[in-house]
């Protein structure tokens, strides 16, 4: 009885198990690894990371998947970052822009990724066609009118430099003084992760979203709007994707087209390793969490110990097959 436990605790856990032991590993070869510092470099990585992932989360508890999320973080980057210059920049890209507010670019920046959210869910909804196919189109047309943008005169696809200290602060400032200091990003993706968590549990349309993710015909037949309800949750994701794309210019310093290249796999990935399932209905905020914290450990991690960039990438191929197939294997012995 006690093996069958085991073997039982071995399936069910086997990718954590996995993902631990990788990490032992590169702590066992370069114990420097284990330090305050690498600990608050993975919590600042994993910051937007976390939103990213939380959008997405949206999207998979449907039973949808979205293509586009790395994309529109592309763009709302470039969105906030062209308009939040410093004055005497050299290549400003809006060199008459008169110095405004900083939360209006910001919330330009968070609508234009609403928006970009907003039509996925209509297409998705309204015209009835899939989740990947939907969002593989408008991944591509994202791209295309950011590198449309970035490349308007007098830009002209130069890197986005130059930003004010007043929104670089927001992705480099800190609460405390020295290596215990709490960084304002990692406060405002715990903030955004508890807004999450109390419309995934304690609102209508965090139950329809699970409804819908469980029996989609259930929940139409239970009187459930599915067409609104995919809209309000597409639109929900972009409006997050918006958010990250912020505060990845304002920690990075900087922009380009082809920011969140791929993000949308690496939060996709930390969110099927942290519980969310990909057949829809399953998935919670804590294990998104975990997901992409052990994700940020092991990207971090491989880098730190000097593993080639093409190396990792096929690291990462590995465990996103890994952890949709202890997934699929999951559902299918719930069956």
């Amino acid at each position: 009885m006690n093996v069958k436990k085991a073997q039982s605790f071995v399936t069910q856990n086997a990718i954590y198990i996995v993902l631990v032991l990788l990490i032992m590993g590169i702590i066992i070869y370069e114990p420097s690894f284990m330090s305050i510092n690498t600990l608050r470099d993975v919590l600042i990585q994993s910051s937007t990371r976390v939103i990213i992932a939380l959008g997405v989360a949206f999207i998979l508890i449907t039973a949808g998947t979205d293509l586009s999320a790395g994309r529109v973080v592309g763009f709302t980057a470039v969105i906030s970052a062209s308009m939040l210059q410093i004055p005497d920049y050299s290549r400003r890209f809006f060199p008459d822009l008169p110095q405004v507010q900083v939360w209006l670019p910001i919330l330009i920046a968070i609508v234009a990724g609403l928006l970009c959210g907003l039509i996925n869910g209509v297409i998705v909804s309204k015209l009835n066609v899939p989740p990947f196919i939907a969002t593989l189109g408008t991944m591509l047309i994202v791209y295309g009118l950011n590198s449309l943008y970035f490349d308007m005169d007098p830009n002209q696809s130069q890197p986005i430099g130059g930003l004010r200290p007043d929104f670089t602060k927001i992705g480099s400032g800190f609460i405390g003084s020295g290596q215990y200091s709490i960084p304002y990003i990692v406060l405002i993706a715990l903030a955004v992760a508890a807004v999450v968590w109390v419309l995934f549990n304690k609102t209508k349309l965090g139950k329809n979203m699970y409804a819908i993710g469980g029996n989609m015909q259930a929940a139409k037949v239970s009187g459930i709007n599915v067409s609104k309800n995919l809209i309000y949750i597409y639109a929900i994701a972009g409006a997050l994707y918006g958010l990250a794309g912020v505060l990845e210019a304002a920690r990075t310093g900087g922009a380009t087209n082809n920011y969140g290249n791929m993000y949308e796999l690496d939060a996709i990935a930390a969110c099927v390793v942290g519980g969310v399932s990909t057949t829809g209905g399953i998935g919670t905020v804590p294990g998104v969490l975990v997901g992409v914290i052990i994700f940020t450990l092991i990207n971090y991690g491989l880098t730190f110990i000097g593993i080639s960039p093409y190396y990792q990438l096929i690291i990462k191929g590995l465990i996103i097959i890994a952890a949709v197939s202890f997934d699929m294997r999951k559902y299918s012995s719930k069956k």
